[in-house]
């Protein structure tokens, strides 16, 4: 009878393990199922993911202050390039090369915060016909850009104040050729009419530019006749 004991436990473990059965303590050391596993998983790479964000937002870490100090440096570089490319592409063979002033951002990398072209504002020598074309082109560029500068406009106010000589020194011109007398005409009369003539648009014109330089006065007058687009 006592051997009979040994024999049923021994036959009842051989059971258990056949069915694949574990109790109690044994079941700490049993492998997850596969749908654990896949839940820990999707949990674990939802959790790197969430972490993994904000660097890839800021790569390298700024402070709030230095995120704020970049947007404005960012939108500073765009409205200076958009501003400067606007007098240059108005401005056509009158302009120069943009040149601009950088900053270094919290970033590392340089924006644009100023910038300056060139402009040609000489007359044409010799004929005012042209010089009062090439003013209306300088002008234009100047007062190009959405909100033209302090600089922009001097700039459009000595092109209108050349523009304006330049339609005296037509208007006179055209009346020296018109008080050519003619052979039939007496010719006290016609030098009279001509004078009179003369002295009328040069005082028009003596007029339109005293209006004109008064827009400018706060301009300093250098002697150059290369100006520049701020």
């Amino acid at each position: 009878m006592g051997s009979a004991v040994p024999g049923t436990e021994s036959g009842a473990r051989r059971a258990d393990a056949a069915s694949g059965f574990t109790s109690g303590a044994g079941s700490a050391d049993a492998p997850p199922s596969s749908t654990q596993s896949r839940d820990a998983e999707s949990r674990d790479t939802e959790g790197a993911g969430k972490a993994s964000r904000p660097e890839a937002d800021n790569p390298q870490a700024l402070s709030e202050a230095e995120l704020k100090q970049l947007a404005d440096l960012k939108a500073r570089d765009r409205e200076v390039r958009t501003h400067e490319a606007a007098h240059q592409a108005v401005g056509g063979q009158y302009s120069g090369a943009i040149s601009y002033t950088y900053q270094r951002g919290p970033d590392g990398a340089q924006y644009a915060v100023g910038g300056e072209v060139p402009i040609d504002v000489a007359p044409v020598a010799g004929d005012p016909q042209a010089t009062i074309e090439k003013m209306r082109i300088v002008r234009a560029a100047a007062m190009a850009p959405a909100q033209p500068s302090a600089q922009d406009r001097a700039v459009a106010a000595q092109a209108m104040q050349t523009m304006l000589q330049a339609q005296a020194e037509l208007a006179g011109n055209n009346g020296a050729r018109a008080a050519t007398p003619s052979e039939t005409e007496d010719p006290s009369k016609t030098t009279t009419s001509a004078s009179e003539s003369r002295d009328s648009r040069a005082s028009d014109a003596a007029e339109r530019y005293r209006s004109v330089y008064a827009i400018g006065t706060d301009r300093r007058e250098s002697g150059s006749l290369t100006s520049v687009f701020a």
